[in-house]
């Protein structure tokens, strides 16, 4: 079983900053892409940013220049520098990972609340 477990959400007034981390745990052999979705009410979940074990990245138009996600392999995590946040950032944010452990499968944390307001 693979867990990820996010935390570094939180409360944040706009021009802020946040940064989030996600850990995955359990039986794994290997980790590909890494990233992050985020779902605000009464939206659909949406890709905000991803990172391939290699370091590339692909970041959702909104966050560009202002989001940078990173990833530690050999710890599994992957993080979400968000810097000039506006309030339409408020939403809660979910890391994935896909992983092998016995075949490729895609896992998600339990999701953490960002919220940008004054």
């Amino acid at each position: 079983q693979v867990q990820l477990v996010e935390s570094g959400g939180g409360l944040v007034q706009p021009g802020g900053s946040l940064r989030l981390s996600c850990a995955a745990s359990g039986s794994i052999i290997s980790t590909d892409a890494m990233g992050w979705y985020r779902q605000a009410p009464g939206k659909q979940r949406e890709l905000v940013a991803r990172i391939t074990p290699g370091g590339s990245t692909l970041y959702a138009d909104s966050v560009k220049g202002r989001f940078t996600t990173s990833r530690d392999n050999a710890k599994n995590t992957v993080y979400l520098q968000m810097n000039s946040l506006k309030p339409e950032d408020t939403a809660v944010y979910y890391c994935y990972a896909r992983v092998f452990t016995t075949t490729w499968s895609s896992y998600w944390g339990q999701g953490t609340q960002v919220t940008v307001s004054s």
